[in-house]
C-alpha cells in the first residue's frame, strides 16, 4: 500500500471521527440533523478517495479542500448552529417543567407545567395572536415556545414524549 493511500485512509478515518463527535456534541433533545451530517461525511470520504487515486497536484488540492470543507468546517459549523438561543430557552423550560412535575409527584410533564415554566422564564406559549387567527400551539403538544412574549419569532416547538422526555424542533 502506497503512502498516498495510507494518508487517504487516515484522513477518511479522521473525517468519520469528527462527524461522529460533532453529532454527539449536540444535545439529544435537539434535532441532530443526521441526514445533512451523513451527506457531509459521504462528501468528505469521496474527497479522501480522490486523494487516494489521483496523482495530479490540482486534483489533490481539490481533494484537500473538500476534506477541509466537508470533513471539518461544515460539521463544526452545523454543530455550533444546532443550539440557537430559542433552543436554549426550550431546554431550560423543559428542565423547569420536569422539576415542577417531580415536585408535584407527577410521572408526566403536563401542558400546564410547560406553560408555567415558560412564563416564569419570561416567555410565552403559543403563536402570537393576530387579528382573525386564533392562538395555535398552546393547548396540545407540540407546544410553540416564544422566548419573547411580544414577538412572534423566533419560536421553537417542544413535544413531551414518554412522559418526561422532550423533543425540541423548529416550528
Amino acid at each position: 500500500m502506497s503512502r498516498q493511500v495510507r494518508l487517504a485512509i487516515a484522513v477518511g478515518g479522521g473525517c468519520v471521527v469528527v462527524a461522529v463527535a460533532a453529532a454527539l456534541a449536540v444535545d439529544s433533545r435537539l434535532d441532530r440533523q443526521i441526514v445533512a451530517r451523513t451527506g457531509m461525511l459521504v462528501l468528505s470520504l469521496l474527497c479522501a478517495l480522490v486523494l487516494a487515486v489521483r496523482q495530479r497536484r490540482s486534483t489533490r488540492v481539490i481533494g484537500w479542500t473538500g476534506i477541509a470543507l466537508w470533513g471539518l468546517i461544515a460539521p463544526l459549523v452545523l454543530t455550533a448552529s444546532a443550539s440557537p438561543p430559542e433552543a436554549d430557552f426550550a431546554i431550560a423550560v423543559h428542565e423547569d417543567a420536569k422539576a415542577a412535575a417531580t415536585r408535584q409527584a407527577q410521572s408526566v410533564i403536563t401542558i400546564a407545567d410547560v406553560t408555567a415554566a415558560a412564563k416564569a422564564r419570561g416567555g410565552a406559549v403559543g403563536t402570537l395572536p393576530v387579528a382573525g387567527n386564533p392562538v395555535q400551539g398552546a393547548d396540545t403538544f407540540p407546544l410553540v415556545l416564544r422566548p419573547d412574549p411580544s414577538h412572534g419569532r423566533p419560536r421553537i416547538c417542544i413535544a413531551i414524549e414518554h412522559g418526561t422526555e422532550a423533543r425540541i424542533r423548529r416550528c
